[in-house]
């Protein structure tokens, strides 16, 4: 006679959690920002990969990589910008680690509920860092335009997009240097996210942000 099976979980809720390689349990649905470590958010955006992977070359460009360069242009759109905004744009990506990078099409088909996961993500990464849960809006317009910089070259150096066609979707980039992007390994990746992230840190505790 084959074993009954229990029914013990039938009705339970589906796991809404998930453990990172620190040991901890990230709550989806409510996560806390105790649960939040940036050893776990540089290794998660290191291998994930921007475009769906639909990116030329031997590897895959990296988000990573991507949130150091939005960073970057920050500091150049914002000469003399606080660190704690500094901070906040190496981090604009942060949800992605567990959650992540959809595609802007797949997110508007997606509506509100995955906004409202990624908004409670972005919130709970903040607060553990040190940052106001909800961005000054002007804030958050400045990293979303060093992001559609970044967007622009990655588009038509790496995903295929001829300069016509990147100019209608993320317009063109002002106010920032050019770049001739080079794609970084997992490892790099990980390693100079994780070094920025301390640079500002220190920074931003002397400065008492």
């Amino acid at each position: 006679m084959p074993p009954r099976r229990s029914t013990a979980n039938k009705d339970a809720a589906p796991r809404a959690w998930q453990r990172m390689l620190s040991g901890r349990r990230l709550d989806l649905l409510d996560p806390s920002p105790v649960d939040v470590e940036i050893e776990d958010i540089a290794h998660g955006l290191s291998r994930v990969a921007r475009w769906n992977g639909q990116t030329s070359g031997p590897l895959p460009f990296n988000v990573a990589q991507h949130s150091l360069l939005v960073e970057e242009f920050c500091s150049e759109l914002k000469p003399g910008w606080p660190v704690k905004w500094r901070l906040a744009a190496l981090l604009h990506d942060g949800p992605e680690f567990v959650i992540g990078d959809l595609i802007s099409p797949f997110k508007a088909q997606l509506g509100g509920h995955y906004k409202v996961i990624e908004r409670r993500l972005q919130q709970a990464i903040h607060l553990r860092f040190g940052l106001a849960a909800k961005l000054p809006e002007t804030i958050e317009k400045t990293i979303k335009r060093a992001d559609r910089a970044s967007a622009f070259f990655e588009a038509t150096q790496l995903a295929g997009f001829d300069h016509t066609e990147a100019r209608k979707f993320f317009g063109a980039p002002r106010g920032v240097t050019p770049i001739n992007l080079k794609t970084m390994t997992t490892r790099q990746a990980q390693s100079a996210f994780l070094a920025r992230f301390n640079v500002l840190m220190k920074a931003c505790e002397q400065q008492d942000c």
